[in-house]
C-alpha cells in the first residue's frame, strides 16, 4: 500500500510540474475583461439566422470571406488556400487562384485586380488571370505574420490588417491555431498597415490591438473601421495616423462599439451605409475569468486541445452606422451555421461567410 500511495503521489506530483512549468508559446498577460452583455438590448436573442439556403462547395471549406465582383462573378477564399469564383447562385464553381497560402480577406483595385490579404503569404495582388504578385511581406523589415483583412481606397492606397505580430500561421498550425495564441497571450501585437502601390512602400497606421481582425472604410475614406477580436470591440481609426498606438489617448482613435457579446472578425461594407460585422462564437466566460490570470490562461494550453475553453457554436451576425448604432441583428442559437466570420451583402440577398463550414449561406434580403 505504501508504494502505491508512493507511486500516486509521484504521479501527482508530476501531473503539477507538467501543468505548472512544461514550455508553452505564449507569455500570457494580464488585463481586465469587461463583463460580458449577454444577449440583451440591440442584440437580444433571436433565430433570424437559422434558415439559411446553402451553397454546397463540395471538399473545399471555410468561405471565411467572399466578395460579388464588378464582373457578376462570386469570389470566396477558402482553407485550401484557393480562391473560388462562381455564378452567384453558386453554379459553374471554378477555382480562380491559389495562393498556396490562406486568403482571409480581400477586395478589388479599379484596375480588376484582386488585392489579397494571405495569412501565410503577405499582401498579394492576383491578376484577372490568376498571376499572383507579393506586394508586401514586411514593413521596416519586419515580418508581416499575419495579414488578414484588406480594403482597397479609391486612391489605389491598399489598408490591411496584420492580426499578430507574436504568432504566424504558418508556424504555429494554421489561422485558428495561431488565433488561439495570441488571444490567450493578450499582449496586442495587432497592426493595422497602409501600402502604397504607386511608391511600393508600406507604414503602420496603427498598433497596440489584441488581434487585429476586420476592417471597412467610412464613405469618406478618412476613417479606418478596425475589428479587435481580442477585446470584443470595434474601433475607429484616422486612416492618416502614422504608428498609433491605440493603448495610448488619442484622437486619432476611438472604440466605437465596446463589450460586445462575441469576438467580432469581418467587416464588410454593405448597402443603405451598413457596415456588416460577424461574430466567429459567444464570449467564453471562462476565458473572460482567466482575463487577470495569465498564469491560469498558460495552463490552458498544457491541457489536450478538447479541453480547452473555445466558444460554443452560435450563428452571429449584424449590422451597424457609422456612428455605431445597431440596425440589424441575426442570430442562430441552434449552432446550425456556427463560426460566422461576416456578411455580404447584394442587392438581392445576404451571403453568410464562416470559418470551417463546407458551404456558403445565404438569405434572400
Amino acid at each position: 500500500m505504501k508504494r502505491v500511495l508512493g507511486l500516486l503521489a509521484l504521479a501527482v506530483l508530476g501531473l503539477v510540474a507538467y501543468l505548472s512549468f512544461w514550455p508553452v508559446p505564449i507569455r500570457a498577460v494580464s488585463w481586465k475583461a469587461p463583463a460580458a452583455p449577454g444577449y440583451t438590448g440591440a442584440h437580444a436573442a433571436n433565430d433570424r439566422l437559422s434558415r439559411l439556403n446553402l451553397i454546397p462547395l463540395g471538399s473545399e471549406a471555410g468561405p471565411e470571406h467572399i466578395v460579388l465582383a464588378r464582373d457578376g462573378k462570386l469570389y470566396a477564399a477558402v482553407a485550401s488556400g484557393r480562391v473560388l469564383r462562381m455564378n452567384p447562385d453558386g453554379t459553374a464553381q471554378e477555382v480562380f487562384a491559389d495562393t498556396g497560402g490562406r486568403v482571409l480577406g480581400f477586395d478589388f483595385d479599379r484596375a480588376g485586380n484582386m488585392i489579397a490579404a494571405d495569412a501565410v503569404k503577405g499582401l498579394l495582388a492576383i491578376g484577372p488571370d490568376g498571376r499572383i504578385t507579393v506586394l508586401a511581406d514586411q514593413v521596416a523589415g519586419d515580418p508581416i505574420r499575419y495579414a488578414d483583412a484588406v480594403v482597397v481606397a479609391s486612391t489605389g492606397k491598399v489598408y490591411f490588417t496584420d492580426a499578430s505580430g507574436r504568432f504566424s500561421p504558418a508556424q504555429w498550425g494554421g489561422t485558428f491555431e495561431a488565433g488561439v495564441l495570441d488571444i490567450l497571450e493578450q499582449a496586442a501585437t495587432g497592426r493595422v498597415l497602409e501600402h502604397d502601390p504607386a511608391s511600393r512602400t508600406t507604414r503602420v497606421v496603427a498598433k497596440g490591438l489584441s488581434f487585429a481582425n476586420g476592417l471597412a472604410l467610412s464613405r469618406d475614406e478618412r476613417t479606418l473601421f478596425v475589428a479587435e477580436t481580442g477585446r470584443f470591440r470595434v474601433w475607429t481609426i484616422d486612416a492618416a495616423a502614422s504608428d498609433l498606438d491605440v493603448g495610448q489617448p488619442s484622437p486619432q482613435a476611438k472604440v466605437l462599439l465596446d463589450n460586445l457579446p462575441g469576438y467580432p472578425d469581418n467587416l464588410m461594407r454593405g448597402l443603405d451605409g451598413r457596415i456588416w460585422l460577424g461574430f466567429t462564437g459567444p464570449r467564453s466566460p471562462k476565458v473572460d475569468a482567466m482575463a487577470d490570470k495569465p498564469f491560469l490562461r498558460e495552463v490552458t494550453l498544457r491541457l489536450p486541445r478538447a479541453l480547452w475553453p473555445l466558444p460554443k457554436k452560435y450563428g452571429h451576425v449584424f449590422a451597424f452606422t457609422e456612428d455605431g448604432r445597431v440596425v440589424v441583428d441575426l442570430q442562430d442559437p441552434s449552432g446550425s451555421y456556427p463560426e460566422t466570420t461576416g456578411v455580404t451583402e447584394t442587392a438581392d440577398r445576404l451571403y453568410v461567410q464562416n470559418l470551417h463550414l463546407h458551404s456558403i449561406g445565404w438569405l434572400a434580403r
